[in-house]
């Protein structure tokens, strides 16, 4: 990372040093937890509803060089940087923005519904071809983990890709404050945190808070909604598509059992076939906003397909599985009714045997939560699917709509009971679903079960979970 001196802080937040009592080190990271401090790191206090990190600083200065706080320790600690500022969050987001700024390097900012991990994974592994790229751990993409990963900007980085979440309006335009991207992809607009949000115009006018901050954006030509919302752009717009005419664009698809073969066009004529070894139609979408990226960035065309191929998925994420014989589709890192939507399609494409069901409540839907689990129950019912598990009460609606199918049903409270149900009526040849919002732990459903994961590339690694 960059190293940070008690003077680049001072600078960054206007903070102001509150002991005088000796020669301070360089800052060698910044961390939020005592219990996870590496030496030599600023302790950052944060404070939330139920937490307060003041308590925690005279732990994390055991193995810390310093704190910035918002409430100066009553003992002074010689050779420790107590660094008073006004809120230690903002302070936190102004150190990210001056590493940021002072790094001199473009920056990809990606946000949307769905596809935001999946496609920032791929344009770092396209960009990576290459660049030296820098991007989000996970999906660090709030106004915490944002800041926590732009600070961890190493000198020789040559590009930034960040994911941007958004649960409320103006959460994307604070984000664009802190990383100040250059160019921008929105994957999709669907019905995500309709809590926060209040409606799916919020929702889009939230992401295209992007648009006031970048010169370039990468949206899909086939969502209309997203289309309609960039029209008076007056930046660069390029698009990506499959069903309308884009500048990016994939033709020629077969879908398979563990991804998808496609022609990869960069406009017409400029065409490469693409082994996407990441499941669902959906993905193919992910790559052409990655590949349109790269092309931004004069990747050529042998390197985006290089790129593309060699990444393997994320973690929770469409993660294919056995299960006593039979294919497990785990997709269990959160839930909204599109990312549902297209998790049980999978399902249905994928069935060989009976199709399964385990579905965990959708979260953070407002006042449209029953009336999203009732379509969700209404539209399964019309498809070819044999059993459901439906995990809370939220997923109750779901199950009552389902239930009238005479087809199996079950309405539980937990994962671990679904789990429970699973084992008992699993057999060899079915194909299973697993997903919910991140709030039901949807991934206990399977850490009941001896769960097999299936690499991409047809060779099985073994990853044998407790019974």
């Amino acid at each position: 990372m960059s190293i940070l001196t008690v003077e680049d802080v001072i600078n960054a937040t206007g903070g102001r040093i509150v002991y005088k009592n000796g020669n301070f080190h360089p800052f060698t990271g910044v961390s939020i937890d005592s219990r996870t401090i590496g030496d030599g790191e600023m302790f950052v206090a944060l404070r939330g509803a139920r937490f307060d990190g003041h308590d925690f600083i005279y732990k994390a200065l055991e193995r810390g060089s310093g704190a910035l706080v918002n409430f100066p320790p009553a003992e002074h600690l010689k050779g420790k940087a107590i660094i008073y500022v006004k809120n230690t969050l903002s302070a936190l987001q102004d150190i990210a923005r001056y590493v940021r700024m002072r790094s001199n390097i473009p920056v990809i900012g990606i946000t949307g519904t769905n596809g935001k991990t999946t496609t920032k994974e791929l344009t770092a592994s396209i960009l990576s071809t290459k660049y030296r790229v820098h991007k989000n751990t996970g999906n660090l993409n709030n106004q915490i983990g944002l800041p926590l990963s732009l600070i961890k900007l190493r000198p020789d980085d040559e590009a930034i890709v960040l994911e941007m979440g958004a649960s409320s309006p103006g959460d994307i335009r604070e984000l664009c404050r802190i990383a100040a991207p250059d160019y921008g992809v929105v994957t999709n607009i669907g019905p995500g945190h309709l809590e926060g949000f209040g409606s799916l115009e919020a929702v889009r006018n939230t992401k295209l808070e992007l648009l006031d901050t970048v010169k370039k954006v990468v949206v899909s030509a086939d969502d209309a909604f997203l289309m309609q919302g960039v029209s008076g752009y007056r930046g660069e717009v390029i698009t990506f598509g499959i069903e309308n005419k884009a500048d990016i664009f994939a033709k020629d698809i077969v879908m398979k059992d563990r991804g998808s073969d496609f022609l990869l066009c960069l406009g017409e004529g400029n065409c490469a076939e693409i082994n996407l070894n990441l499941p669902g139609a959906f993905n193919i979408y992910n790559a052409l906003a990655a590949a349109a990226v790269g092309q931004v960035f004069n990747i050529e065309l042998r390197d985006i397909k290089t790129g593309l191929e060699s990444f393997k998925g994320v973690p929770m994420r469409l993660e294919i599985k056995e299960l006593f014989g039979a294919t497990v589709i785990s997709d269990v890192y959160n839930a909204n009714p599109s990312s549902m939507e297209e998790a049980i399609k999978e399902l249905v494409r994928l069935k060989k045997g009976r199709a399964i069901a385990v579905l965990g409540d959708m979260l953070e839907l407002g006042a449209y939560a029953e009336e999203a689990h009732r379509k969700i129950g209404e539209w399964m019912s019309a498809l070819p699917i044999d059993v459901f598990i439906g995990v809370g009460p939220l997923m109750a609606i779901t199950h009552s709509e389902f239930v009238k199918t005479g087809r199996q049903s079950f309405s539980v409270s937990t994962s671990e009971e679904a789990g429970r149900i699973l084992t008992g009526l699993c057999r060899e040849g079915d194909t299973i679903v697993v997903k919910g919002s991140r709030g039901m732990g949807m991934e206990k459903v399977l850490e009941i079960n001896p769960v097999r994961d299936v690499s991409l590339n047809g060779v099985n690694k073994e990853a044998e979970n407790a019974l």
